[in-house]
Parts: structure tokens; sequence; C-alpha cells
């Protein structure tokens, strides 16, 4: 399987690499160390590297964990927003097994979650000529990410929403109370109807287009 990932590290194993790396690298008095003085330079330059390794995998750790608790405001559970923040930073496609293990899931979680993330645009499969098992790569431009966002919140959210306001205007007799609660109802339509709009219109929209309203606000 080569250029694909076999067994990859789960966060606990590289924490402790990470701690290993660091006493390694732990400065030394090396001034009466005769010929090991002259290798100190490389020493330390491969230690630095080690570090700038280990501070990578930690931001992307950081970045996993705080995605997954921004899920919420976006209409997924924390399982789900952490498996697709993993796909973001992971420059190879991963199988099911490898997010369980990176995650530390279950492959029931790190299965329903792929398939609700590929049922959201946010995710696809890859597959290998010869291979019977998935990948996945997660949709890496970022304004068709929100694009797939709203399409979602917008399906699931405002047209019930809209549905349920238009039902709930047919009302029978006549009487001030019908009419003021009429009109309460059809004022949240209206405003929900120019959000549906303003959505639509994002959603049609390119990423030049959205930058150069946002620029206008400004």
């Amino acid at each position: 399987m080569q250029g694909w990932p076999q067994a990859r590290p789960s966060f606990f194993e590289r924490s402790e690499k990470k701690r290993r790396a660091e006493q390694t690298c732990e400065p030394r008095n090396i001034a009466q160390q005769g010929e090991a003085a002259a290798e100190a330079p490389k020493k330390r330059k491969i230690c630095s590297e080690t570090r700038t390794t280990m501070q990578l995998q930690e931001a992307k750790e950081k970045f996993i964990e705080a995605w997954g608790g921004f899920g919420s405001n976006w209409g997924i559970n924390r399982s789900m927003a952490q498996v697709h923040a993993l796909l973001l930073v992971s420059e190879a496609p991963l199988s099911a097994d490898d997010v369980m293990a990176e995650l530390q899931i279950s492959r029931g979680s790190s299965n329903m979650n792929l398939r609700a993330l590929i049922d959201w645009g946010l995710v696809y499969k890859r597959l290998k000529a010869g291979e019977r098992r998935e990948y996945f790569v997660a949709e890496k431009d970022m304004w068709k990410v929100v694009r797939q966002i709203i399409i979602h919140r917008k399906k699931k959210e405002l047209e019930p929403a809209l549905k349920v306001l238009e039902d709930v205007q047919d009302i029978e007799g006549e009487s001030k109370e019908k009419e003021e609660f009429v009109a309460m109802i059809q004022s949240i339509e209206l405003f929900s109807k120019k959000a549906d709009g303003l959505l639509e219109r994002l959603v049609d929209a390119d990423s030049e287009w959205l930058m150069s309203v946002l620029l206008k606000m400004i």
C-alpha cells in the first residue's frame, strides 16, 4: 500500500514521543566532552527539527479538540466534528480504522460519523484500485464547507419552520385574538423568508462576491 498510511500513532502515542524527544534534547554541559563538543551543533539542529515536528502535531491535536467544541454551533455533535477536523488536517486519505485509532473511538462511532459527514457534503470517499477498504477525505475549500453547512441547516431547520408558520395561519372563525395571532405569525414568517432568501444568495454566490460584500460592510 505504497503512499497510503498503515498504522498511525494515536494522540496519546505522539504525546509520549514528544515527552521522550524533549528529554533527549535537554541541554547538556559539553564544554569538557572533547569530540562531543564538535557534534553539538548537529545535535542541536536535530533537536530543533524534532521540536518543530512535535509542535505541529500538538497544534493539530489542539485544533481537533477545539473544532469538536465548535461543532455544536453549526448543528453536529462533538465526535462528528472531531472526525471532520482530523480529516481536515490529514494530508492523506484515512480509513475508518485510521479514524478509530487516531481519536480513540469505537468502530461504530467512526463509521456512523463518517457517513453523516458524507451526507452533509463535507467528506468524500476515496477508493484505491485493488483495495476493498474505503478511504475518506475532507472538503478543504472553506467556502464550499460553509455553503454545505448553510444548505444542510436551511433544509433541516429553516424550511420546516416556514412550513409550520404557513400552516398555523389557517384558523377557523374571526376574532381580535385571531387577528393578533396571525399578524404576529406573519411578521415572523416575513423575517424568516428574508433570511431564507439571503441564505439562498449566499449558497448561489461565489467567494469573490461574498468578500466584496464583506469589504463594503467594514
